[in-house]
């Protein structure tokens, strides 16, 4: 596909299967939601305890990749700007996502909230994100979580083959969280390497970023995942971060990675340990198809998924 779409593909596809399961942190009661289903994406059912929208729609982490992705089709000249506009668009006052999030405020005096939200739901990079746009701010990313959006945001972005300098403008955009960068930009490498035809991308990015200081922490986390490779993905998942922070979410991604052989085994592993999935199967499932190429994306996974025709109709 042009411009490295079907890495996109493969973000966009994943999310969405994952989405009816997103957030489920007790991993005993995600495993009776799929007794006896040897395939349990899309869900025709919402279990997500904190919000419900369609099967087949991309949680938040996606949609902000979607956002970008569109202000790309739009043009290419003041993406930044005009990317903050879209934001502005589809996230902020007026929009589904803005609602529920002044619902969310409401909600937080009852009890038991959850479950209450029908429709999307923002994270809180994004909200910082529309606060600071709407203030002038230089710097507009969020910069209270660390977080997967930022990666998300740039991903369409890296695709269209920008250089690795101007990604951190793009990302900033969401999150100006140090950690948040230094990971997305780890991911943008690995897959890089995939796309260029490493054999395992995984371990030639040990090799290339050895020496590299900043990389450092990163490569002794790969490293610690490696030594805990033969564990069982879900106890390792609970081990190394269920939630949606770095460096948890990444090291349960490098383990989902390194103990599969596909694609749709690496996004059914993910989905099956629960937790903050949509946010693991958005680098998963990139890094996936960037390897393997779109071939390796299940077809009926593919007409499952909302936003995957816009995608496809950039050939």
């Amino acid at each position: 596909m042009k411009n490295n779409l079907h890495v996109l593909l493969g973000a966009t596809v994943a999310d969405a299967a994952a989405r009816p399961l997103h957030w489920v942190y007790d991993q005993k009661k995600l495993l009776t939601f799929i007794k006896g289903k040897k395939d349990f994406t899309f869900l025709k059912k919402n279990k997500s305890p904190f919000y419900d929208i369609k099967t087949g729609k991309v949680s938040g982490y996606n949609d902000i990749g979607q956002v970008m992705f569109q202000t790309l089709v739009e043009g290419h000249k003041n993406i930044e700007t005009r990317f903050k506009k879209n934001i502005i668009k589809n996230f902020g006052s007026g929009s589904t996502y803005w609602k529920n999030f002044t619902l969310r405020a409401k909600y937080r005096k009852i009890k038991d909230w959850r479950g209450i939200i029908k429709g999307p739901w923002i994270h809180q990079n994004i909200v910082e994100t529309i606060q600071n746009i709407k203030k002038n701010k230089k710097l507009t990313g969020g910069s209270k979580v660390n977080e997967s959006d930022g990666y998300c945001a740039a991903l369409p972005y890296f695709l269209y083959g920008y250089s690795f300098e101007s990604l951190e403008k793009i990302i900033s955009i969401v999150t100006v969280s140090k950690i948040s960068l230094k990971y997305a930009l780890a991911k943008f490498h690995l897959i890089d390497l995939a796309l260029k035809g490493a054999k395992d991308p995984i371990s030639e990015f040990i090799q290339k970023f050895k020496k590299n200081s900043y990389f450092k922490n990163i490569i002794e986390d790969i490293n610690k995942v490696k030594r805990l490779k033969t564990k069982t993905h879900s106890q390792i998942v609970k081990k190394l971060g269920m939630a949606c922070s770095y460096p948890g979410t990444f090291n349960s991604s490098i383990h989902s990675i390194i103990n599969s052989s596909s694609y749709k085994s690496a996004i059914l592993k993910t989905i099956k340990a629960g937790g903050c999935n949509c946010s693991r199967v958005n680098f998963i499932g990139a890094y996936f198809a960037a390897l393997k190429g779109v071939s390796s994306i299940p077809k009926s996974w593919i007409g499952k998924t909302d936003p995957a025709n816009r995608i496809l109709n950039q050939k």
